[in-house]
């Protein structure tokens, strides 16, 4: 991902913060265990472009460090919080509700905690969703399971009725979980929040299994769905290797960004073809796609291929149709290539055993394993300590291996994806040998 030097980092508060931090009460070195906005993570670390701007005069663009800060801007004992999960499901929702709720309630000392039901919709009067008490006992087990306790929805809700649905319940403080479309969101009702001159912070956390949120290294269920996503390309090899001419085809999550495919393919590396939106492919021809799966399969007799959900759309023509978040709904490229490989084969007269695996679904909508739980604990505290010092309009990602503070300007609306140059790409290029899958003669 390219780095951009002039981003945007300054984060809005509500003002002044003027409450000592409970969280002192448990540290006999208090003043060491706070954060001050002044301690900074640089955004770009290579010590090159860094002197060469610091000798141009500019200062390197870096984000505010997260965690607690000394002093507060809520009182807790009179603070009311509400919590939603938007757009699509992903594993550590559960993991992120748990978190906020507990730092809340046993850090901050807060008491009145909202579960918002059925994403934004749970703030509009006509769809009467109810409303979710939430404490440490309503959230103790969720993380064994899938999903999202508090239920999701896809589609804009108006704005305004959002706000008026706030003020009524007298929430102070919201955390919204969920993809770019929630975060983009999530800035027009800060905005609106602002304009009508409301104390209320809104707290993104950064939801995308797909990994693409713009200057967010890292998403929780990311890593989760790439340990499942790697069993499948297991099952395809060994499928594969199973039957003369066997190919496993797997279709993986990634709409505009093919970091899950990519990383899989390099975790188990049995893969022979990774196909990612970033990259285009011919599907004829010398030198393209189903050329170089024969000449796979006289070589080695089997071959597996894992194709991301947004590659190859510029085999097929654009489509009108968009989805409840405003997407422009995808063709299904994974049933495309099985269609073709298997008519491509028939015509040279060339029996195979092609298995086709598509394991999206149940992969959204699992538990998060060890590593995305821990990831989803310091997400969900920092978020909170972030809402509590009064912070707003900002989201809590993860940075140069730490979680800071980033202004959702400066994420939402835009989107992280593979360098084709960058060095992950040129290792799943190294580990599968597929080279160039354009005819020859084309760039």
């Amino acid at each position: 991902m390219q780095i951009d030097n002039n981003i945007h980092t300054g984060v809005l508060s509500l003002g002044e913060s003027r409450i000592p931090n409970p969280l002192r009460k448990g540290t006999k070195e208090g003043e060491r265990f706070f954060f001050s906005d002044e301690k900074k993570i640089l955004i770009d670390i290579d010590a090159g472009r860094i002197a060469e701007m610091m000798r141009e005069g500019q200062e390197p663009a870096a984000f505010e460090l997260a965690g607690p800060r000394e002093m507060i801007y809520f009182d807790p004992s009179k603070l009311r919080c509400a919590l939603v999960t938007c757009g699509g499901l992903c594993p550590g929702l559960n993991g992120i509700i748990r978190s906020i709720v507990l730092e809340l309630y046993y850090g901050y000392g807060v008491r009145n905690i909202y579960g918002i039901r059925f994403g934004l919709q749970g703030f509009i009067p006509r769809y009467r969703h109810d409303v979710v008490e939430l404490s440490p006992g309503a959230v103790s087990d969720i993380i064994r399971k899938g999903g999202s306790f508090l239920g999701s929805s896809r589609g804009p809700q108006d704005v305004n009725e959002i706000v008026d649905s706030m003020e009524r319940m007298n929430i102070g403080m919201l955390f919204m979980i969920g993809g770019d479309g929630t975060l983009m969101a999530a800035s027009k009702i800060a905005d609106a929040i602002l304009e009508r001159n409301l104390k209320i912070s809104v707290l993104g956390i950064p939801k995308t299994i797909d990994n693409d949120i713009y200057m967010v290294s890292r998403s929780f269920g990311f890593d989760t769905a790439v340990d499942v996503a790697t069993q499948s390309i297991r099952a395809a090899h060994n499928e594969a290797r199973g039957y003369p001419n066997g190919v496993g085809l797997i279709k993986l999550m990634g709409r505009h960004s093919g970091f899950i495919a990519a990383t899989a393919s390099l975790a188990q590396q049995d893969v022979n073809f990774v196909l990612i939106p970033e990259v285009d492919f011919d599907l004829e021809g010398t030198g393209g796609f189903l050329e170089k799966l024969e000449k796979r399969l006289a070589d080695s007799g089997h071959a597996v291929i894992v194709v991301a959900e947004g590659a190859g759309q510029t085999f097929f023509e654009v489509s009108a149709k968009r989805d409840e978040s405003g997407n422009i709904r995808l063709q299904d490229i994974g049933v495309f290539l099985k269609e073709n490989i298997v008519k491509y084969f028939k015509e040279k007269g060339t029996d195979i055993s092609l298995k086709y695996i598509d394991p999206s679904y149940n992969i959204r909508s699992l538990p998060a394993n060890s590593n995305d739980h821990v990831f989803c604990s310091f997400l969900g505290r920092n978020a909170v300590h972030a809402a509590m010092a009064g912070k707003t309009k900002v989201l809590v990602g993860h940075w140069n291996n730490h979680f800071v503070h980033v202004p959702m300007s400066a994420s939402a609306g835009k989107r992280k994806q593979i360098n084709p140059q960058g060095r992950l790409w040129q290792s799943v290029l190294e580990a599968t040998g597929q080279g160039s899958l354009k005819k020859q003669g084309k760039v």
